[in-house]
């Protein structure tokens, strides 16, 4: 059944923590592959595995359209939204150059404390990569990220990233899951760390940029079945 929703209207004040609680839900979903492109997202069947009205449901779906999680055509029901592979390489390419800018920051910023919680940001990794966990080391992964931003201490680079960041984490759990995807990650992670440690900001943004592409590339590789 259609549902007669207006996108340019604003969405209904609803109860904010069961907007954040499905939107969080929903989000994992669709980065993990549960909810595939195309499936529907039924508000009456969200609103009753949640216990709510459907007004924070509809707010929840409303923020992950803006967010590109979701299509959600006018007087049709929401969608999981479909990927574009154009799209997918300007995300990545944009992510390349403002990590390349995290990593200068980080070598000339980070404290010695600053720098050992990278490590144990990459022993976490380690840790899920040598169990296969995909979703542990995908979960992992954007901790180590987030660890980067913060020592980077660059506002607006955050911001711009924390923009694209749902977007951003479909794809990388995308990538994350294709064969032999882990261990090479790990693996790169751990030369970034090393760099950062040797205090190298040339070294450590050209790795993080590698990263990026790589990423980028498996994902090009793969992307007849991936969809």
């Amino acid at each position: 059944m259609d549902e007669d929703v207006d996108l340019h209207a604003a969405p209904d004040a609803g109860d904010s923590s069961s907007v954040a609680e499905i939107v969080d839900w929903v989000a994992r979903g669709i980065i993990e592959g549960r909810l595939r492109p195309g499936d529907d997202l039924n508000s009456v069947d969200l609103a009753k595995r949640f216990g709510v009205s459907r007004t924070p449901v509809r707010e929840a779906l409303f923020t992950l359209t803006r967010e590109g999680l979701v299509d959600w055509p006018p007087r049709r029901r929401p969608r999981v939204a479909a990927m574009h592979l154009k799209e997918v390489r300007e995300i990545y390419e944009l992510r390349a150059l403002l990590y390349g800018q995290v990593s200068l920051a980080i070598v000339e910023h980070a404290t010695e404390d600053d720098l050992a919680a990278l490590w144990r940001a990459h022993a976490k990794l380690a840790e899920v990569a040598a169990q296969g966990d995909v979703d542990g080391y995908f979960w992992a992964n954007v901790a180590f990220r987030d660890e980067e931003l913060r020592v980077s201490r660059n506002g607006i680079v955050k911001e711009v990233l924390d923009s694209m960041r749902l977007r951003t984490n479909r794809l990388r759990h995308l990538s994350t899951s294709l064969p032999g995807r882990l261990q090479r990650s790990c693996t790169d992670h751990q030369r970034l760390c090393e760099a950062y440690a040797e205090r190298d900001g040339v070294l450590a943004a050209a790795l993080n940029r590698s990263i990026v592409m790589g990423a980028l590339r498996a994902i090009e590789a793969a992307w007849d079945t991936m969809r």
